[in-house]
């Protein structure tokens, strides 16, 4: 479901705008609509998120209706329609995680981090959200962290604080 609780104006820049007619040169004339997932994902890499006023650029873009890049954005878990932290923690919450805690980790981290699924914390640093299937069933429940999608099998309580207390220190560093 397409979910924004903040819109900004979006311009594009122009080198960004190059990559856009770089990505479209890949597809047959006509066939400019197939570049929406790679134009999605460069204008995500720019400003973190794809808000309204980026989806209906891209659409615009791509002569395309802005309702046809909504549903490509809201299908995809990849894609954030609204600000995120700079680290996301994604818990599988499919059954398996579930049978062996997924459920839990879920809420430890909501207390940890003191921010509600899809929220981000007042310091910028993280969010987190339940995903599907992560395929390490055997090892759940798991949790994978981005940007870098560093992956982490067999969660307790004490690893994620654990980690959450090193992507602390990681962003002090930096």
């Amino acid at each position: 479901m397409l979910s924004v609780k903040e819109n900004t104006t979006v311009e594009f820049s122009l080198t960004l705008l190059d990559k856009f007619a770089e990505t479209v040169a890949r597809y047959p004339e006509g066939r400019q609509k197939s570049a929406l997932l790679p134009i999605l994902h460069l204008v995500q890499a720019e400003y973190g998120w794809l808000s309204v006023d980026a989806m209906d650029k891209v659409a615009a873009y791509l002569d395309i209706r802005p309702i046809e890049v909504y549903e490509v954005a809201s299908f995809y878990t990849m894609f954030f329609l609204q600000p995120k932290g700079k680290y996301v923690l994604e818990i599988c919450r499919t059954g398996p995680c579930c049978l062996v805690g997924a459920e839990r980790m879920m809420q430890h981290i909501e207390d940890k981090l003191g921010v509600k699924e899809g929220e981000v914390t007042a310091d910028g640093l993280f969010s987190w959200r339940g995903v599907e299937c992560l395929a390490a069933c055997g090892y759940a429940p798991v949790l994978q962290i981005g940007p870098e999608y560093t992956f982490y099998e067999n969660l307790t309580e004490e690893k994620v604080d654990q980690l959450v207390d090193e992507l602390k220190q990681k962003a002090q560093t930096k």
